[in-house]
C-alpha cells in the first residue's frame, strides 16, 4: 500500500469527506482532502530537505493525508479516533506492521492539545498541519467570520523554507494587517507555533515565524 493507492481508498476519502462536512457545521476551516494533500506533501518535503530515506518520507505522506480521519467521528480527540481507525485499515493492507505503527502513532500524536513529536514522521507531521495557514481554508461567508476566519483569510502567502545547513524550519507569512492584527495572530495559532517549535527539535533544528520579512519567533 502506497501513498497513491491511500489517496484513492475511496474509505479513506469518505471519512475524510464526513469529517470535514462535520467541521463546516461547526464553523471551522476547510479539513478537506486539499488540506490533507498539503499535509501530506509539506511534510514529506520537510523530510527530504532534511535528507531522509525515501521509505520514511512514504510512511510520512501516509500519514499527512490520514491525518485528520478521526474528524468523522468526532472533533474532540480526533487524533485518538484517527489512529485507532488507521490502524484498522491498514491492518487490512500488505504493509509491515512497524510501518503501520509509525504511521499510526504519527496520527494519534498530531494535535496540540495532548500530541508529542516521537518521531521524525511525527514531527513533520506536525510541523506540516500547524503551518497551514492560508486564505483558501476559509469556507464561511465573511459576514460570519471568527477569529480563527479573519487570521487565516489575512495570510495573502505561506511557505515552508528548510535550510539544512543552518538546521531552521521557517514559516514564512505574508499577512494583510487591515484583517487581522499580530497579536490575532499569536492569540489563535501559539500553540501551534510552540508544538512545531518543539517538533523541530525532533530534528535538531530551530523553528522561526517571519511575518512581512520581519521574524516574530
Amino acid at each position: 500500500m502506497n501513498y497513491t493507492e491511500i489517496r484513492n481508498h475511496k474509505e479513506i476519502r469518505a471519512l475524510l469527506k464526513k469529517g470535514n462536512d462535520n467541521l463546516g457545521v461547526l464553523g471551522f476551516t476547510d479539513h478537506s482532502t486539499a488540506h490533507c494533500a498539503l499535509v501530506a506533501e509539506r511534510a514529506a518535503e520537510i523530510l527530504k530537505e532534511l535528507g531522509y530515506d525515501k521509505d520514511t518520507i512514504e510512511l510520512a505522506k501516509i500519514a499527512g493525508f490520514m491525518h485528520d480521519i478521526g474528524n468523522a467521528i468526532n472533533r474532540s480527540h480526533h487524533a485518538e479516533y484517527g489512529a485507532i481507525l488507521a490502524y484498522e485499515l491498514l491492518k487490512e493492507t500488505d504493509m509491515p506492521i512497524d510501518d503501520r505503527l509509525t504511521i499510526v502513532s504519527a496520527i494519534g500524536n498530531h494535535d496540540e492539545k495532548d500530541g508529542v513529536a516521537v518521531d521524525a514522521v511525527t514531527a513533520a507531521l506536525i510541523i506540516a498541519d500547524k503551518t497551514d495557514v492560508r486564505r483558501s481554508r476559509v469556507v464561511s461567508p465573511k459576514e460570519e467570520f471568527d477569529i480563527h476566519d479573519r487570521v487565516n483569510y489575512a495570510v495573502t502567502d505561506a511557505d515552508v523554507i528548510v535550510d539544512r545547513e543552518n538546521m531552521t524550519i521557517t514559516l514564512k507569512l505574508e499577512i494583510d494587517e487591515s484583517i487581522c492584527t499580530m497579536y490575532e495572530y499569536f492569540e489563535i495559532f501559539l500553540g501551534r507555533m510552540e508544538m512545531s517549535r518543539r517538533a523541530a527539535n525532533v530534528f535538531g533544528a530551530k523553528f522561526k515565524v517571519t511575518v512581512n520579512g520581519s521574524k516574530v519567533l
